[in-house]
């Protein structure tokens, strides 16, 4: 039997199962009887998207939730005997574990779905899906953001891939991932007095996260090999469920290697582009290996990004092992990939000199049959420039059959950006179409939003999502119950914000009085505008205070206002830095402090909290800089209304109205003629007569109920428009149609 196989417990066919119902077993033998189901449930991230699931094990000992970071496991693990038995009793609480439980067990329990082999119109037989149960489609990516207590992410490329692995589950579409088990993960963050950010890292432990290492026929960790920088390389796997998808983690901790070679896997993205490069070699040609060692045969790889674009060399160094010629391997792996690109900003399409992608990979070139320049021609945009350095980008255009952009706006972008690409001995770069990015509903929409709808829209409406017909009936939602809901949420960030705002001027060491102010310093009636992404200069958090008298007279209008920020900058990015530094000084003065809470910090829990509570939304980025973004879908999704540069996917979901019809929120056009400061100076004038003129207006036009009855009704607008374009069904519907199957649809 291989790598720790067999169905289990588990539920998964897909090795390391029978691992990970083994330590389901140890967690549930210290639980009492009547919650032991928690234990399975523990160890499967189905639980996160379940509706109640997260109450549930909250509802344990919420103190100790939160202290655990919302790892179940750990929770479970570490809560004394005493509280354990406490929940034992509690019936409501184990009816519910009993319930999720059974509802994982039909989640696995159902049959895989796969494209049909129906006739064409013209009677003949189509080709046999790439994929199937036994050919999954493989998913490899250098982060994954699956819930914040699975600390291997940074930002929106990682969120992304967690729902897609989501919704395959719940498509059940016969899919693995691959990435990496980063020991010390993302950057955490601290302001310190001067509102400038430090860095520090926290230790992750897989041993007491939701996941199990898979092992061999002899019970010993399942290794694999690669050789980086002339020396072997061992790194072991570790299985995460994520519903029906297992997420196959390798991890470089292993006693073989030297304290170098362990830090391969240690941080996300790491400053030292030696090690970046020797996480790209794991990522790919450990990734693949791993898989054969674990008997998994790929149907397809999706690379998103060009981290992991040596996954197809690796397959074409496998098919010239057993015979093939070097051109007919390149190929045939060529035709089993696809690629997905996010960013047009030039640092994130990494490039390496040929002495650095030569000394890392250490004679990888010979196992493909090609001479180190063939080889370095396969990653550089002029293929006989060989003075050029070798990119991963063009490595995943070249080793892909199909690639996509990640909006409309951003597939054409890319199509420009790499417009000079030239094909290189019959290894043609893969046509760019698009896919336009779409965020899990179940994960990012409140449990009041989804009670709310299923009311009116029918218990199944999550089911129907993708079908725009099953919105029309938010029509009828009356004023009072939606308004009611944005109550809730909004009051629920404001209690949030308080404590975190509190705790964040305690650990900077800000007098008490500062850390007290924040109780009462935010507004749950106060129109809430939320600004909460990766803080890189192009998104351009400036623009909120490049105008200080319009930013302070906002914040001080007798309409109640309160602006809420997060953001991380990398660690190497001074700029970025200094400007946040700059945004945060002015937001803390007097004037205007009280009506502000930026949370250090960002991650999953915090953009959570953002999208559900904020009513406005913001993005200004430069245009077009913006791939797609996704926060603005998930603000959508629970009543938030969107005020964005028109840029990445809200170019494409911004309606203006007209004729009678509501807009769906607010747009900036932008102008990229202009130079930059230019472009900046009047994006600030239109942002800020958006605000002044159109949103205060209509937040505080209120009828004698107390409810904006035009803000609600643009509320309606942006639920029947966002809502079944912008989940993640439709996004895995157009994957499978134009992207995964053999035959795509045309993709420009």
């Amino acid at each position: 039997m291989r790598a720790g196989s067999g169905r289990g417990t588990s539920g998964s066919v897909w090795p390391g199962a029978d691992d990970v119902s083994r330590a389901v077993a140890l967690l549930a033998a210290r639980l009492p009887a009547p919650i032991r189901p928690l234990a399975r449930v523990a160890y499967n991230y189905r639980w996160s998207w379940a509706e109640h699931g997260p109450d549930l094990f909250r509802r344990i000992d919420p103190f100790r939730w939160e202290l655990a970071g919302e790892n179940p496991v750990r929770l479970l693990s570490d809560t004394p005997d005493p509280i354990l038995d406490q929940a034992a009793r509690d019936d409501e609480l184990i009816d519910g574990a009993w319930r999720l439980d059974a509802m994982l067990s039909r989640e696995l329990a159902r049959p895989a779905s796969v494209p049909s082999q129906e006739p064409d119109d013209a009677g003949t037989d189509q080709p046999a899906p790439p994929f199937g149960p036994g050919r999954p489609i493989v998913f490899l990516c250098a982060e994954f953001g699956v819930h914040v207590s699975l600390p291997i992410y940074s930002g929106g490329l990682g969120v992304l891939a967690g729902d897609i692995l989501k919704e395959a589950s719940d498509r059940r579409i016969p899919m693995v991932a691959v990435g990496l088990m980063y020991r010390e993960g993302y950057l955490h963050q601290r302001l310190d007095n001067s509102r400038f950010q430090r860095e520090f890292w926290i230790p992750t432990f897989p041993e007491r996260l939701p996941a199990a290492i898979v092992t061999n026929e002899d019970g010993e960790p399942l290794t694999v090999t690669v050789e980086i920088r002339n020396r072997p390389v061992v790194v072991q796997v570790w299985r995460v469920d994520v519903g029906r998808v297992p997420l196959y983690l390798l991890d470089a901790e292993r006693p073989e290697n030297s304290r170098v070679d362990r830090w391969i896997t240690a941080r996300l993205y790491v400053s030292d582009r030696q090690v970046r490069l020797a996480q790209y070699v794991l990522l790919g040609v450990g990734g693949l290996r791993a898989l054969r060692a674990m008997g998994i045969d790929p149907g397809v790889l999706h690379l998103n990004e060009g981290h992991a674009a040596l996954a197809p060399l690796e397959l074409a160094r496998e098919l010239v092992e057993g015979g093939e010629p070097a051109g007919a391997a390149l190929l045939e792996a060529k035709r089993r990939t696809i690629f997905t690109t996010h960013t047009p900003v030039p640092a994130g399409n990494e490039t390496y000199s040929a002495r650095e992608v030569l000394d890392t990979l250490d004679g990888f070139h010979n196992g493909l049959g090609l001479s180190e320049d063939a080889f370095l021609s396969l990653g550089r945009v002029h293929p006989h420039d060989q003075g050029e350095p070798f990119g991963v980008t063009p490595l995943g255009l070249r080793a892909s059959r199909v690639a996509n952009g990640v909006s409309s706006l951003h597939g054409g972008t890319a199509r420009a950006m790499w417009a000079g690409l030239e094909g290189d001995g019959g290894v043609e770069p893969a046509p760019i179409g698009a896919v336009t990015n779409g965020a899990h509903l179940p994960t990012w929409m409140a449990p009041q939003m989804r009670e709310l709808l299923a009311k009116h829209l029918g218990l199944d409406w999550e089911e129907r999502a993708a079908d725009p017909s099953t919105w029309a009936a938010v029509d009828d939602i009356p004023d009072e119950d939606l308004w009611e809901v944005r109550g809730d949420l909004r009051a629920e960030l404001v209690e949030f914000l308080r404590d975190r705002v509190a705790r964040d001027r305690l650990a900077r060491g800000e007098p008490i009085e500062r850390a007290e102010a924040a109780a009462g310093s935010f507004d749950p009636d106060a129109l809430t505008i939320g600004f909460a992404r990766r803080a890189a200069a192009y998104k351009r958090i400036y623009l909120l205070v490049a105008d200080p008298e319009r930013a302070a007279a906002l914040l001080r209008n007798p309409i109640s206002v309160q602006l809420a920020i997060a953001g991380k900058s990398h660690p190497q990015d001074e700029e970025s830095k200094e400007i946040l530094q700059g945004v945060l000084r002015f937001l803390s003065e007097p004037r205007v402090a009280d009506r502000v809470g930026f949370v250090e910090d960002y991650d999953m829990d915090v953009a959570t909290r953002l999208v559900r509570g904020c009513d406005v939304w913001l993005n200004l980025p430069r245009y077009p800089l913006e791939a797609s973004g996704t926060s603005g879908m998930k603000a959508a999704f629970n009543g938030g209304l969107n005020l964005s540069v028109l840029d990445g996917w809200w170019a494409e979901a911004f309606e203006a109205g007209g004729a009678g019809g509501e807009p769906n929120g607010w747009a900036i056009e932008p102008d990229p003629s202009l130079p930059h400061d230019e472009q900046d100076r009047r994006d600030v004038g239109v942002l800020f007569d958006l605000l002044e003129r159109d949103v205060l207006p209509l937040w505080s036009d209120r009828g004698s109920n107390g409810i904006p009855s035009g803000w609600v009704r643009r509320i309606r607008r942006s639920l029947r428009t966002i809502g079944p374009t912008y989940g993640a069904t439709r996004m895995m519907d157009q994957y499978v149609r134009t992207m995964y199957e053999p035959a795509p649809a045309p993709i420009r």
